[in-house]
Parts: C-alpha cells; structure tokens; sequence
C-alpha cells in the first residue's frame, strides 16, 4: 500500500492555476521594487532639476531639466504606474485563487506555516532561511500532487535553518526596517514569544514553535549569535548536521495552506532529504521515537522521487 493519495484531477488543474497566478505576483512584485520610491521636479537658483527619491528616503538629483531627463521622469512614471496596476490586479486574481484552493481543499499545509512564510517574504528576508526537517515534506508532496501519511508530517514546530553566511544582509535588513526576527514572526502571529529555556525559539499561544538553527560555528562565524541587535531577540542554536543541509541542492516549491492561502517554501532537494534523514536514522545515538519518523520519511520521500520527482 502506498503511503500516500493523489490529489484529483480537479484539485490539480486549480493548483496549478493558482500558482500560475503566484508566480506571476511574485515577478510583478519583483518589478516594481525597479520602480519604488518617487521622482519629482525642483526648482532650486532659477534651475530645475530632476530628483531620484528613494523608498529609504535618501534623495539624488538625475541633473538639470534636459529633454534627456524629461524623457527618463516620463518613462519612469509609466512603469511605475503599470508596475503598480499589474501588482493590484493579480493580488485580486490572487485572493479569487486563494477561495477556491480553500474550496477545492487543495492544501493542507498547516496556516501557521504559512503565515510565518509569508511574513519572512514580506519583510524581504525569505532567501536567507531554508525551511527544514519534517515541514519540507509539505514541499514534496505538492510538487507531486499527493498527501503523504499523516504520520510522517505531525509536528508542532518548524526549523529554519539560516546562513550564518549572510548574516550582515538579514541584520542590515532588520535594522533598515527597525526590527527584530521576533517582530516579523509575530506579522504571523501576535502571540509568538521566545522561549526563556532555548532562546533559538518563539512558541505561540496553541504551543506551535518556530526554531532557528544554523551549522557549527567554523570560518569565524559568530557564536552565540543574536538575530538582530534587539536584546529581546532570538537566537539561532547550532545542529550538527547544518554544514550537510547548507550544502544540499536546493528546492523550492509553492505550497497551499488549509485556509488556501499560498507561500513559497525553499528547502532542500528530496534527494537531500531522504539521504540525511536515512543516516540521522542509523544513529544509534539519535532519540529512537526520532529514529523511527526519520526513517519513515526517508522511505516516503525516496518512493516520491522514484515514482514522480524526475532527477
């Protein structure tokens, strides 16, 4: 017996109109960061000159009025208006997608997951965490268009694993927008609060847990290491097998929440996966109600590649 059900056909066709719809958000929205901010007119010692106003704040002038700056304020203003108009309609097709995923019950990843992806992406900090352990399998199981066993995906918490190697971008980024890790989860969930006993998590108030983790401190990465300079923040615990998980090809995938919400979860390969959890599986060290999920989802992860994941 497989240990896994296929989506119906009608659960198929609307996944992939809804993601359709995503990823086109995603480069619509993508475009119109080109165009964020502002560019006006000022006059200043009886001369007019064209103004760059960034997003930040920051202004720079482009040079005195010339019909080379006429052109570019007017070629700027046209794509910012379009960029904006294309961002608008499909965040309405976008919410059209979401009622009949929720209709259809395409998904089934857990809404919180989403939530704090979804976040993490609106902040401008989702390329620096890597969705890993049991919630990847969510990824998986989309790309295939099956459920895999219930058995293989209980969890109340999620592991992101962050690269210790951008570190300098997710902190500048945070202290661009006056933030902390803390403060972008709890766009997800109001209620998320660091554990005083493992400070590399935030628990909600129904006992769903975010961890951070990173690899073993090595070419002077820093340890303990803070999330931001927020004293109150969390901070990201080291796990032995980091260096593999950073290492392993990368997948990305979009996946649907039970509210048919959608978000992007990159994790690594199914290939990846199933080779780490086989070996964290031998280990006569590793906890044996672990052991037994990691092998179970090895299986289940290799029967996915096999049968539907070409590599």
């Amino acid at each position: 017996m497989q240990p896994f059900l296929e989506l119906t056909d009608g659960q198929k066709r609307q996944y992939i109109d809804a993601e359709a719809v995503f990823t086109a958000l995603e480069q619509a929205q993508a475009e119109a960061l080109a165009v964020r901010g502002s560019m006006f007119w000022r006059e200043q010692g009886g001369r007019r000159y064209l103004i760059r106003l960034a997003a930040g704040g920051g202004q720079k002038s482009l040079g005195p009025d010339t019909e080379e700056n006429r052109l570019i304020h007017e070629r700027f203003v046209q794509r910012k208006s379009a960029a904006e108009s294309r961002v608008q309609s499909l965040r309405e097709s976008l919410a059209e997608q979401v009622r009949l995923n929720r209709a259809l019950r395409v998904g089934r990843t857990p809404a919180i997951v989403v939530d704090v992806l979804q976040a993490l992406s609106q902040a401008g900090l989702a390329e620096h965490f890597i969705t890993v352990g049991t919630h990847a399998l969510y990824a998986y199981e989309t790309a295939c268009g099956v459920r895999v066993e219930s058995a293989a995906t209980a969890t109340r918490d999620i592991d992101l694993l962050f690269d210790t190697q951008k570190r300098l971008s997710v902190f500048t980024r945070l202290q661009r927008v006056d933030s902390s890790l803390v403060a972008v989860l709890r766009k997800a969930d109001k209620s998320f609060s660091v554990r005083s006993d493992q400070l590399q998590t935030v628990v909600n108030d129904k006992g769903f847990e975010v961890d951070i983790i990173q690899r073993t401190a090595r070419d002077g990465d820093p340890h303990p290491l803070r999330m931001s300079d927020d004293e109150d923040d969390m901070w990201a615990v080291q796990v032995p097998t980091g260096d593999q998980l950073l290492s392993s090809s990368r997948f990305s995938q979009v996946v649907v929440a039970t509210s048919g919400a959608m978000a992007r979860m990159d994790t690594i390969s199914p290939v990846a996966f199933a080779r780490i959890k086989r070996e964290l599986g031998a280990r006569a060290d590793r906890d044996p109600l672990k052991r037994s999920k990691d092998l179970l989802q090895a299986q289940i992860v290799s029967q996915l590649v096999s049968q539907y994941l070409p590599h």
